[in-house]
């Protein structure tokens, strides 16, 4: 979960990622560089696995969306949800493309704890999308979700005037998206 959990980060957060010496693979020793890569974690049903499928996701996730990548260093890309909430360690932050139009939503738990019925405040309206979870059964993880996504509701979250009430699990990144944008 902690491996999962950083290399969601490293995709998430403004910047370049880099992965060294099979971090994909997620190998329990450190790189050496007199001992062979550890290979086996690449086949059958082993964690490795899970952090293989992981790292494929992210890196489909960054191609298909540009405010993962198209205005890194503009202030116009990030923005802060809530990075005070120091009693639940939750921080959420969304991620926008040049126009600022195009959101993406993603909510980070550093605790192995879940935190069920997380409410966490949205810019716009309407039903957003889980896109990732790092929880997810096919990472290896527990597959405590969304089901999909979340609507809505009224009621104004770390001042913004709607929020979704989110179920995040223990240890993990999520990334949710407004599934329609409004009409401009």
């Amino acid at each position: 979960a902690n491996l999962r959990l950083l290399l969601g980060c490293q995709w998430t957060f403004p910047g370049k990622q880099l992965l060294f010496m099979s971090g994909e693979l997620g190998q329990a020793e450190e790189w050496n560089e007199d001992r062979q890569t550890d290979w086996p974690l690449a086949k059958g049903d082993s964690p490795g696995r899970g952090i293989q499928s992981w790292v494929r996701d992210l890196n489909q996730l960054y191609r298909s969306e540009p405010a993962l990548w198209e205005a890194d260093f503009d202030e116009v890309g990030f923005q802060w949800v809530n990075c005070n909430d120091r009693d639940a360690t939750v921080l959420s932050f969304l991620r926008r493309d040049k126009s600022g139009a195009g959101a993406l939503l993603i909510v980070i738990n550093f605790t192995p704890v879940p935190r069920n019925g997380h409410r966490v405040g949205v810019p716009l309206s309407g039903r957003w999308e889980e896109l990732l979870n790092s929880d997810a059964a096919a990472y290896g993880g527990g597959n405590l979700g969304n089901e999909g996504g979340r609507e809505t509701e009224g009621q104004p979250a770390d001042g913004l005037e709607q929020s979704l009430v989110i179920e995040l699990p223990p240890l993990a990144l999520v990334v949710f998206r407004l599934a329609k944008l409004p009409l401009q």
